[in-house]
């Protein structure tokens, strides 16, 4: 009952956090404007702010981990893999392309952090699984899209540059490397500044989560179901139930594997159905994955943890 019940705390206040978001949005106490607003300044500014202050004083000697990295690199990339073998059984290349993203592409930033930080108090390890995944979804969410496109339009290298760009540029990678940076000076950051650094940092995790339930749609998974309900077994259940015995077998544990668990079943990102649209697919397997994986991954994530800590690996 104490493992059941250590599960629910990690999990149930971030989905109730998400519920008020959506009830805000129903009673247009955040508006949709609001609540784009809100995903902006969390991705742009809270977000980066809290992986840095998180990041800023850690001893990498002692939690630097190349093998973990490559772990999440490879782990995605087969998940890609397993999702394109998979997405030949619908006959749409639209629906192919969306359910192959919306069944890899996890929220790993926003709901990964939050679900480390509940359980944690930090998530240093998932600044190192972001390293090793975020990246490789963004370029592989260009191409992707571009192959299985059911309009006939080819790959547009102009996709591919902003793509790079936008990985150059992306605000959570900066955050990453420049807690890395100042961490690696052995400099002390001032009080005044490190107090002023983890307000903003402390805005990224209830902010997030209640711009994300704002933008919650149900009406959307009606449309396609079976690409949906696929896409959102694989994204809960089917690359944690492949991988995670993988990562305990190389002897990850604790926040590691937790983080670890984060990147293969948390819920597919609403950053996945804005690129969608923006490549001409019309972002319905997209929305519907998002939907049925941020609300299952409750507890999806509740019974993973629950195991987890039943076999006293976290």
């Amino acid at each position: 009952m104490s493992n059941l019940l250590f599960s629910m705390n990690a999990t149930f206040p971030i989905f109730l956090v998400m519920m008020l978001g959506y009830f805000f949005r129903k009673k247009n106490i955040i508006t949709e404007n609001l609540a784009s607003g809100m995903n902006t300044f969390v991705f742009k500014i809270a977000l980066p702010v809290s992986l840095f202050s998180q990041l800023d004083s850690v001893d990498f000697s002692e939690v630097w981990d190349t093998e973990y990295v490559v772990f999440c690199f490879l782990a995605t990339l087969l998940s890609i893999g397993i999702g394109v073998l998979i997405s030949f059984i619908f006959k749409d290349k639209n629906d192919r392309g969306e359910f192959v993203q919306g069944s890899y592409r996890s929220s790993a930033s926003l709901l990964g952090m939050a679900y480390i930080e509940n359980i944690y108090g930090t998530a240093t390890m998932g600044s190192l699984m972001m390293l090793g995944c975020v990246p490789l979804y963004n370029v592989m969410a260009v191409l992707i899209l571009s192959l299985m496109n059911g309009n006939g339009e080819s790959l547009d290298i102009r996709q591919l540059k902003r793509t790079f760009k936008g990985i150059l540029l992306n605000p959570i990678i900066w955050g990453i490397l420049l807690g890395f940076a100042w961490a690696l000076t052995g400099l002390k950051m001032p009080e005044m500044f490190q107090t002023t650094i983890g307000y903003i940092g402390r805005l990224a995790s209830p902010m997030g989560l209640l711009a994300m339930g704002a933008t919650l749609n149900f009406s959307s998974i009606r449309g396609k179901l079976a690409p949906i309900l696929v896409g959102s077994f694989l994204k809960l259940v089917g690359y944690t139930a492949i991988f995670i015995p993988i990562a305990i077998w190389l002897g990850f544990r604790q926040e590691k594997l937790i983080a670890a668990l984060i990147m293969l079943g948390s819920a597919s990102t609403v950053a996945g159905y804005v690129m969608a649209r923006n490549m001409n697919h019309d972002g319905v397997v997209s929305s519907g994955i998002v939907v049925i994986t941020t609300l299952g991954s409750v507890f999806t994530l509740t019974f993973w943890i629950w195991l987890l800590r039943s076999l006293g690996m976290v």
